[in-house]
Parts: C-alpha cells; structure tokens; sequence
C-alpha cells in the first residue's frame, strides 16, 4: 500500500473497466486521481464509487478543447501531475474490404491522436521523473481478423511508448505501454456480444489462452500501478503484456 503516496495522477476512460479499477487502485495507493469519461451520468457514478481523493471532468479526448479545459482545471486545483494513463480508447470490429473513412477516421481519432494529444497537452504539468502509462492491446502484436483498424491504431500506441522515452529522456519521464489481452470489461462484453464474430472470439479465449479465462479490469490496474510506482523506477519504454500468456505463445 501506499506505492502512489501524495501522487497527482490522471486516468483517461475512468469511468468504467480497466480506467475505473485502475483509478480506485491508485487511490488505494495514497494518489488523487483525476478521471474523465464522455458521459456526465457515468462520471458521477464512477467517482462516487471511487469514494475519496477523485475528481471526475466530463470531455472526450479526441476534442483538443475538452483536453485543454481538463488540463486548466487540474493545474488551477493541484497545479501538477505526477502519472498520467491515457488508457480512453474504442474498439470495434470491420471486416477488410468494408472498412469505411468514418470507421477509419473514429478510430484513429479517439485512440491515436487522443492519446498524441492528452500526453502532449500534459507535458508542462508533469513532474521531472514522472510516469506515463499507454493503453496499447494485444491487437498490436497479434494478427486477429476483422481487427485491422484498432490494431493499427494500438501498435501506433505502442510506438509512442518507445519515441516518447527518448523525447522525454532529459526529464527522468518514463514512458510504458501496458497491453492487455482480453479483459471482462462492459466494452468487451458489449462488443463480444455484437456479432457472431465476438461469440466466436469469447469460445476461442478458453482454448488459446494459456492461462483459460478472461482477465480482470483489477489485473490489468495492478500493473499500471506497478508502472506509475517507484517499483519499476528502472524500466522505461516498454510493453507489459497482460493477457494470460496469449501473445507469448
């Protein structure tokens, strides 16, 4: 306990899955944690949840100017931030051959120039020696149907990790990426349940992955808090997959 002791943190998509278990563990760890989500009913019930020390601002990342509200609003009630976890992203399935421009242009907005833009507009909040955490996937490394779109835009995740490390060397800021694998988060059910292509995927999970079952939202935030703490002071630029063993083997 206490591994985030007096830490500013951000959690970008906390209102819900792995952002929410991810800012309740922070919290549990001495942190303050600001959350954000698109939906004021959702935000509310997820900070109520959380119960202390969190403060929930509406906005969605894609939008520079919800960014650059949220970024005011954290500087004028704390004045910096010690670990931001750009972790708000969207998944959906598109068969190639029916991808459209708007499919495309959703995608890449939300998870490539959202997380460009929440780590960017950061920057001169964050603290000398701060740590930045990226929500990349599996879906980066691994060649699963109908996923082409969201596994690009998450292997661009993936790439931050690595050039931000160098940009951000001088300043001591270390740059991670955590890659979960398929988590039971209301996202993934609801997508899971979509179409016949999620139930296959649900059946294909208890075969292929070592471990046999779905991961849990709290797994993933263990290792988030793992990468914003002064455990993994020596470890930058990386990728830590979560997944029960399944892009390994």
């Amino acid at each position: 306990m206490n591994k985030l002791e007096g830490k500013i943190t951000l959690v970008t998509g906390g209102n819900s899955g792995i952002g929410l278990a991810t800012a309740k563990q922070f919290v549990n760890e001495g942190a303050y944690v600001f959350i954000t989500g698109r939906r004021d009913k959702e935000l509310a019930a997820a900070v109520k949840e959380i119960s202390k020390n969190a403060t929930g601002i509406q906005g969605d990342v894609s939008n520079l100017a919800d960014l650059d509200r949220l970024f005011a609003q954290i500087k004028r009630e704390k004045g910096k931030l010690d670990v931001v976890f750009a972790n708000a992203g969207i998944a959906k399935y598109a068969a190639f051959g029916k991808i459209t421009e708007d499919f495309y242009d959703s995608m890449f907005d939300v998870n490539v120039k959202g997380v460009l833009f929440t780590v960017q507009k950061a920057l001169s909040l964050l603290s000398d020696g701060a740590s930045i955490i990226l929500n990349a996937s599996i879906a980066g490394s691994k060649g699963l149907p109908t996923y082409s779109v969201y596994s690009a835009t998450k292997a661009a995740v993936r790439s931050f990790a690595r050039t931000w490390t160098t940009d951000l060397k001088d300043r001591r800021i270390r740059v991670n990426a955590i890659s979960p694998g398929s988590i039971d988060t209301p996202a993934a059910t609801d997508l899971l349940a979509s179409s016949e292509v999620g139930e296959q995927r649900r059946k294909m999970v208890s075969t292929s992955v070592p471990l046999g079952r779905f991961g849990r939202p709290d797994e993933v935030a263990n290792a988030v808090v793992f990468l914003a703490s002064d455990d993994s002071g020596y470890i930058t630029g990386t990728e830590l997959f979560v997944d029960g063993g399944f892009a390994q083997v």
